[in-house]
């Protein structure tokens, strides 16, 4: 532990406040906040929990930024922009740390990275949104483009995501997203491990039911087998999407409650068009799963076709679903748990960060 009065100072700047970046940050924040003092500057979303705090270490600050928005929005954009300036004035750290698009852009510009260090995570690039029109596309990447002349280190979550950065900056590195084993050890000691009935599988996935998660795609699959039980751990705007008659929309849950959930079905499928590296997929594999995604950045960096999972497109996930038996899912969810322990798990993904932060 380091001594009080020479402890650096984090600054974590987040807009996306919510749902696997919300997860990841407070197993980093946790980790690190006897070594350094850490400040988080944030905004809330529908997703982010009442009592978020209670996530956290006593020990860390937290700073509103009142005019953070998910949307552009040239003149809240711009008074986010001066409220973080203040707030690094104030606050004067030593590194920055930045997560997501908005918070990557306002902060390397409200910043000076000539001295200060700033990291900057995307968590799934805003160009990669398939929601959004090429022109808005184009405008996003170029968004980025920009933010890359800025002083600064970009940290891809995924091996997909690096590459992607490296088509930016040279400045930037590989930290693969990592779970917190041991209070996930922790949390689910007392879940009951439940033998597959292959003639009725229970199928879930979890997340916000937007177009990023391809409902559309999760539809047609309950569709395909209006035998089996289909669950969507989560809400969201594009609800309406999911019409058939075997899927049951949860709303959303709590943490605990949606381990729970997901350790109650046989199979979690991953739907998406695009991605950073899903906290859910790494959850569910830790759990055992049996884990069906779609070929897209951060599932293909995670899930490697007939191993530890399958990956699928519209035309073949029936043909996967159906060649399931007992022999493929056990080793299937056992390489997949062996993966979580090994490459995707916090203390290698803290150690790597802590290395950047004193470097």
């Amino acid at each position: 532990m380091v001594e009080e009065n020479n402890r650096k100072k984090i600054l974590h700047i987040v807009e996306a406040f919510a749902g696997g970046i919300f997860s990841i940050l407070v197993d980093l924040v946790n980790s690190t906040c006897n070594e350094f003092d850490i400040v988080i500057a944030y905004s809330k979303r529908v997703q982010t929990p009442e009592n978020f705090k209670s996530y956290f270490a006593s020990n860390v600050k937290f700073i509103e930024v009142e005019n953070f928005t998910r949307n552009i929005s040239l003149k809240k954009d711009l008074k986010a922009f001066f409220e973080i300036r203040k707030i690094i004035k104030e606050e004067k750290p030593d590194i920055i740390h930045l997560h997501s698009s908005k918070a990557g852009f306002l902060g390397r510009f409200a910043a000076n990275g000539n001295k200060i260090k700033i990291l900057y995570n995307p968590h799934g690039f805003s160009f990669l949104m398939q929601d959004s029109s090429k022109l808005k596309r184009k405008i996003y990447w170029l968004i980025e483009k920009i933010g890359a002349f800025r002083k600064c280190t970009i940290v891809g979550c995924s091996q997909g995501e690096y590459e992607e950065a490296l088509k930016l900056s040279k400045n930037a590195i590989c930290i693969n997203n990592g779970l917190n084993v041991d209070k996930l050890q922790n949390e689910t000691k007392n879940f009951k491990t439940r033998d597959i009935d292959f003639d009725n599988l229970k199928i879930c996935t979890s997340g916000r039911i937007g177009y990023q998660k391809n409902p559309k795609l999760f539809n047609k699959i309950a569709e395909s087998f209006p035998e089996f039980k289909f669950t969507w751990i989560g809400d969201g705007d594009l609800k309406n999407k999911l019409t058939s008659k075997n899927i049951t929309i949860t709303g959303w849950k709590t943490r605990a409650e949606v381990l729970e959930l997901v350790n109650e079905n046989d199979i979690f499928i991953l739907t998406s068009l695009w991605e950073g590296l899903p906290v859910s997929l790494l959850e569910a594999m830790y759990l055992g799963k049996v884990c069906i995604v779609t070929d897209c950045i951060g599932n293909r960096d995670v899930i490697k076709n007939g191993e530890n999972g399958f990956i699928i497109d519209e035309e073949n996930y029936k043909e996967i679903i159906n060649s399931l038996n007992n022999n493929i899912c056990q080793e299937v969810s056992k390489a997949a748990k062996q993966d979580i322990l090994n490459k995707f798990n916090l203390e290698k993904m803290t150690e790597e960060y802590r290395r950047e932060y004193y470097g």
